[in-house]
């Protein structure tokens, strides 16, 4: 019982920091069909600085930091990613209604990261002192490659074969049908031309052999992301330059307020989007409202494994949680729709800016701060 009344203290008091306090303000903003409004460019530089700030932190602690501490870790991240997408495929797949190759997309854009979800758990975390590694933010794109690479070559295999079962009912029947003359249908299964023979579908047309999924455009891709890029280069300059003096002076002070803003926007823009959950429908609805808490303490596990055995901190463990729990918000969209073409946007975006986000924000985070902390005794 100490445990579970220190617990609900400590989270009940992560709601009222001033980072969730600037979400929660643009909710209501939104609601009441304010006219405020932050050019689309401010919300894109705000990100774009909170993330090169992180890169530059990650990147001066993996400089002075013992790479081995950062194996087990790492490994879980990629680890959960991949296994985000195989939870979603089935089982939000399974569900009535719902297109597997939908479901693939949406589990895809749950197990990459959100950038601004990283950087308001990061902030929540040095506000209440919990200490954490600084390289512990270096484990995004160990989540954010692998659950996209995962999702793309999950529905490329899924339709590959849906296709290929369609081939196969059409070739069936093209070989009970009979001809005029008296002679099945079966002898013209095959067309030769020279030295090849090519099967044909019933309706005289070549069958299309299935395409091999390509894993290095996907991983381009993701790496060229705005986001992911703006991360990298944080980390380049904090490993190969010594960046302290600008980071000190010009990176550290500008952050909490331009995360306050950043926070606001995402608040008006969840209120904005709520109308996006008429179009996923109700299921979509109740995954992305499980999903990010599922994800996350999934995280949090393997994160307590990670601290008993390596020493990982307990800041560390709620940063990678925090990831898990987030939806990419920026580089997983056109990732996702330039790999699953077939997929329906409106659904995976709309689970993710509608509910995801702002579970991930609005209880994730103080739900796992207010657990490390009640297990690491306050």
């Amino acid at each position: 019982m100490d445990f579970l009344s220190s617990f609900f203290t400590l989270f009940l008091g992560k709601l009222q920091s001033p980072t969730l306090g600037f979400l929660i303000g643009g909710m209501v903003v939104a609601a009441f069909n304010s006219r405020l409004t932050i050019p689309d460019p401010i919300y894109k530089f705000i990100v774009f600085m909170l993330l090169l700030k992180v890169g530059l932190s990650g990147g001066i602690a993996i400089r002075n930091a013992n790479l081995v501490e950062m194996l087990l870790p790492a490994l879980f991240a990629m680890l959960v990613g991949v296994l985000i997408v195989f939870i979603g495929r089935y089982t939000l797949a399974k569900l009535p209604k719902v297109k597997v190759v939908d479901a693939i997309a949406t589990a895809g854009l749950f197990g990459a990261v959100s950038g601004s979800t990283l950087a308001a758990g990061l902030t929540i975390l040095e506000t209440e002192g919990v200490q954490y590694e600084p390289w512990a933010a270096a484990l995004y794109p160990f989540m954010d490659i692998p659950a996209l690479v995962t999702a793309i070559v999950l529905a490329s295999i899924y339709i590959s074969k849906q296709r290929d079962k369609y081939f196969s009912q059409e070739e069936s029947l093209s070989k009970q049908t009979v001809t005029a003359g008296g002679y099945s249908s079966e002898q013209g299964g095959t067309v030769s031309g020279g030295s090849s023979n090519q099967s044909t579908t019933a309706s005289g047309y070549p069958r299309k052999q299935p395409e091999r999924v390509k894993i290095w455009p996907i991983v381009q891709e993701s790496l060229q992301g705005s986001a992911l890029s703006a991360l990298l280069l944080g980390l380049a300059l904090g490993i190969l330059t010594r960046p302290e003096s600008v980071y000190e002076s010009f990176f550290n002070p500008l952050f909490r307020g331009l995360l306050s803003i950043l926070m606001l926007v995402m608040g008006m823009e969840a209120t904005a989007r709520i109308g996006e959950l008429r179009k996923v429908g109700q299921w979509y609805a109740l995954y992305a409202f499980i999903a990010p808490l599922l994800h996350g303490f999934i995280a949090f596990g393997l994160g307590m494994i990670a601290h008993v055995t390596t020493g990982f901190s307990l800041g560390g463990v709620v940063i990678l949680a925090v990831i898990a729990s987030s939806s990419s918000d920026i580089s997983g969209p056109p990732t996702l729709r330039a790999g699953i073409p077939s997929a329906n946007p409106s659904a995976y975006i709309g689970s993710s800016t509608a509910v995801g986000t702002p579970v991930a924000l609005a209880i994730g985070i103080p739900l796992f701060i207010g657990l490390a902390q009640a297990l690491g005794g306050g």
